[in-house]
C-alpha cells in the first residue's frame, strides 16, 4: 500500500505569533493617547523611473506590510467598463516565473496574506507577512506586479466568475444602489463608471484587453510601493530599488483628466422598477467633497450627527422611534477629484412614503434646528475615539499612506485632526452645514416594486425609470 507523505508538524505560523503579540500591544494605545495622536515619521524616496516608495518603520511587532497602488481604475475603463477590476484581480493569477498555485502555496505556507484588486482610481496589490519572510516574499510580490501572467485559462475563469456575481448582484437591491447612485450623480463621465462593469461589458473583456491595459497603466511613474513594519529603512530602500529599479514606463507621462462632476441642476428621481421587491431601497442626496478637501475632517464630525453612528439623527428616527427600518446612515463618499453625500436606507414597500418623508424632515433638522453644543461635543468625542484605533496596524497605516499618494491628502490632516476637532464650534458648523450639504435640488435613487411607489416617486422630483433587470446601471 502507497503511504501518503507526511504533513509537516506546524503549531502556529510565525504571522499568526506576531499578530497575537499585536494584540497584546495596541491594548495601550487609544483614545486615552487621542490627543497626543500623530502620523508616524515616514521616509518618502522617489526612485530614478519614477516610482515613488513611503517607508515607515514600526518596530512593535515582527511584521511587514507591503502595499502597492497603481493610478488605474474605472475611470480609465472607456468604453470597457470592468476592465481595470478584471485586470487588477488578474494580477494573482501567477507571472511569468511562477503559477498561481505556486505564489499562493508561498505564502500559504508562511502563513502570510496576498491580495489585490481595484476600484474607481486605484488598484491594489498588498501583502501581509513576518519580517524573516521578507527575502523570499517581496521578490515574488514584485514579480506579481511588474511581470504577471495571465494566463489564459485562469483569466477565463476569473472573468466566467466576475460574470455569474454580476448577474447575481442585482437580487439584492442594497448591494448596487450605489452603482446607480453614482450613474444618475455623474452620468457617463469616468466617475459614472462602474467599478466591476456589468454583465455585457465584462463578457466581451478578452486576454489582449487586459493585457493593454497592464502596459498603458501599470508603470512606475504611475505608482507607489508603501511599506510598512518591522524593517531597517536604508536596507529596504536599496532592496526595494533592486527589486523595482529596472520597471520602466514606456511614453509619455500620463494625463490626469477631469473625471466629471456631480450633476444636480434639478430634483431628479430614477426610480429602477424591481418588480418582486417587497422594500424599497433608497440614496438621497447630492455633491460632496474630495477627499482631501479642507474641510474633510470637521466634516466627519457633522455626518457622524446625521447619519455616521448607531445613535445619529437618521438611525434614531427612522429605526429607533418609528420602527421603518433596520438601520439608516449617512456618508461623505469622497474621490481625488470631488464627492457624493448620500442618506441611505431601506423600508417595507408599504412604508415607503412614510420613510421618504421622514428622511427629508430629520435631514432638515440641520437648517430648521441646527446642532446645538451638547450635540456636538458628543460627536467630537465619539469621533476623536474611532480615529486612532483606524490606524494601529502596519496593514491600516500601508492603506492610509496608498490613500494620501492616490489623493494627494498630505499628512498636516492626519496630524492636525484631532485640533481640527476641537477647534469645531456651533458656529462653526452652521457655516459647513451651509456650505457643504446640499438641501435643495435633491437626488434620489428608489430601487422597488414601481407600479406601487411611482406616486411617491414623483413627489421628489423629475422622475425617470428604468429596469433592474437591463444590463448595467444607466438609462
Amino acid at each position: 500500500m502507497q503511504q501518503s507523505t507526511p504533513r509537516p508538524t506546524r503549531t502556529i505560523s510565525p504571522l499568526c505569533s506576531a499578530l497575537l503579540a499585536t494584540l497584546t500591544t495596541l491594548g495601550s494605545i487609544g483614545s486615552a493617547h487621542a490627543a497626543q495622536f500623530r502620523l508616524p515619521d515616514f521616509e518618502t524616496v522617489r526612485l530614478p523611473n519614477g516610482l515613488t516608495l513611503y517607508l515607515m518603520e514600526r518596530h512593535e511587532v515582527p511584521l511587514i506590510s507591503v502595499r502597492a497602488v497603481i493610478k488605474a481604475g474605472a475611470v480609465q475603463d472607456g468604453k470597457q467598463a470592468g476592465l481595470s477590476n478584471l485586470t487588477g484581480d488578474a494580477l494573482l493569477l501567477g507571472s511569468r516565473s511562477h503559477s498561481k498555485a505556486e505564489i499562493d502555496q508561498a505564502f500559504d505556507f508562511r502563513g502570510a496574506r496576498l491580495s489585490g484588486g481595484a476600484g474607481t482610481e486605484t488598484s491594489t496589490v498588498q501583502a501581509n507577512f513576518a519580517r524573516q519572510d521578507s527575502a523570499t516574499l517581496l521578490p515574488l510580490l514584485a514579480e506579481i506586479i511588474q511581470q504577471p501572467g495571465f494566463d489564459a485559462a485562469e483569466l477565463a475563469k476569473l472573468r466566467k466568475r466576475k460574470v455569474q456575481g454580476l448577474k447575481q448582484a442585482k437580487e439584492a437591491p442594497r448591494n448596487v444602489v450605489n452603482q446607480y447612485y453614482r450613474a444618475m450623480l455623474f452620468g457617463a463621465t469616468p466617475y459614472g463608471q462602474p467599478a466591476a462593469g456589468t454583465v455585457q461589458s465584462v463578457s466581451a473583456l478578452t486576454e489582449q484587453d487586459v493585457s493593454q491595459y497592464y502596459q498603458h497603466y501599470y508603470r512606475p511613474d504611475n505608482a507607489a510601493i508603501i511599506v510598512v513594519g518591522d524593517f531597517d529603512t536604508a536596507a529596504m530602500r536599496a532592496q526595494l530599488g533592486e527589486l523595482f529599479g529596472k520597471w520602466q514606463a514606456s511614453g509619455p507621462a500620463l494625463p490626469t483628466p477631469d473625471y466629471g462632476r456631480v450633476q444636480a441642476d434639478r430634483a431628479r428621481v430614477w426610480l429602477v422598477n424591481k418588480p418582486d421587491a417587497i422594500e424599497t431601497t433608497f440614496m438621497i442626496g447630492g455633491l460632496g467633497i474630495a477627499r482631501n478637501d479642507p474641510d474633510y475632517v470637521p466634516l466627519q464630525v457633522l455626518n457622524t450627527i446625521i447619519g455616521g453612528r448607531f445613535t445619529s439623527w437618521l438611525n434614531d428616527e427612522l429605526r429607533v422611534n418609528s420602527g421603518l427600518t433596520y438601520g439608516a446612515r449617512s456618508e461623505f463618499a469622497t474621490l481625488s477629484q470631488t464627492g457624493t453625500f448620500a442618506m441611505s436606507s431601506f423600508t417595507a414597500l408599504p412604508k415607503t412614503a412614510d420613510a421618504l418623508a421622514l428622511a427629508h424632515k430629520t435631514y432638515q433638522r440641520l437648517w430648521t434646528q441646527g446642532i446645538d453644543a451638547a450635540t456636538l461635543e458628543s460627536a467630537k468625542a465619539y469621533v476623536k475615539g474611532q480615529f486612532p484605533p483606524r490606524y494601529e496596524t502596519g496593514e491600516q497605516l500601508a492603506g492610509l499612506l496608498g490613500e494620501m499618494y492616490a489623493a494627494q491628502v498630505g499628512r498636516a490632516q492626519i496630524d492636525n485632526f484631532m485640533h481640527d476637532v476641537d477647534s469645531l464650534t456651533p458656529q462653526k458648523a452652521k457655516q459647513l452645514v451651509d456650505t457643504h450639504f446640499p438641501r435643495l435640488k435633491l437626488q434620489t435613487v428608489l430601487i422597488g416594486k414601481a407600479e406601487a411607489i411611482r406616486a411617491t416617486a414623483a413627489s421628489y422630483g423629475e422622475v425617470r425609470e428604468l429596469e433592474i433587470s437591463a444590463d448595467g446601471f444607466q438609462p
